[in-house]
Protein backbone atom coordinates (compact mmCIF):
# COMPACT_ATOMS: atom_id res chain seq x y z
CA UNK A 1 0.00 0.00 0.00
CA UNK A 2 1.55 3.15 -1.41
CA UNK A 3 1.43 6.31 0.95
CA UNK A 4 -1.60 8.23 -1.03
CA UNK A 5 -4.29 4.78 -0.81
CA UNK A 6 -2.59 4.59 3.10
CA UNK A 7 -3.59 8.26 3.49
CA UNK A 8 -7.27 7.66 2.18
CA UNK A 9 -7.88 4.51 4.51
CA UNK A 10 -6.74 6.46 7.13
CA UNK A 11 -9.19 8.98 6.19
CA UNK A 12 -12.15 6.86 6.02
CA UNK A 13 -11.22 5.46 9.54
CA UNK A 14 -11.72 8.40 10.98
CA UNK A 15 -14.73 9.18 9.64
CA UNK A 16 -16.18 5.82 10.24
CA UNK A 17 -14.76 6.42 14.24
CA UNK A 18 -16.74 10.26 14.03
CA UNK A 19 -19.57 8.16 13.30
CA UNK A 20 -19.75 5.07 15.20
CA UNK A 21 -18.98 6.74 18.38
CA UNK A 22 -21.80 9.37 17.56
CA UNK A 23 -24.20 6.54 17.66
CA UNK A 24 -22.84 3.88 20.27
CA UNK A 25 -21.26 4.66 23.64
CA UNK A 26 -17.04 5.15 23.59
CA UNK A 27 -16.76 2.28 25.35
CA UNK A 28 -18.62 0.02 23.06
CA UNK A 29 -16.49 -3.21 21.28
CA UNK A 30 -17.82 -1.48 17.77
CA UNK A 31 -15.92 1.95 18.70
CA UNK A 32 -12.59 -0.02 20.24
CA UNK A 33 -12.73 -1.85 16.87
CA UNK A 34 -12.87 0.86 14.80
CA UNK A 35 -10.44 2.82 17.02
CA UNK A 36 -7.81 -0.07 16.94
CA UNK A 37 -8.37 -0.23 12.93
CA UNK A 38 -7.37 3.58 12.59
CA UNK A 39 -4.50 3.25 15.03
CA UNK A 40 -2.95 0.19 13.37
CA UNK A 41 -3.49 2.36 10.26
CA UNK A 42 -1.97 5.86 11.54
CA UNK A 43 1.11 3.02 12.75
CA UNK A 44 1.37 1.67 9.50
CA UNK A 45 2.27 5.62 8.02
CA UNK A 46 4.13 6.22 11.06
CA UNK A 47 6.79 3.48 9.65
CA UNK A 48 6.42 4.07 6.19
CA UNK A 49 7.61 7.94 6.54
CA UNK A 50 10.01 6.99 8.16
Amino acid sequence: MDKDQLRREIEKARHQLVYTAGRHPLSSPTVIRVSCRLDRLLNKYEQLIK
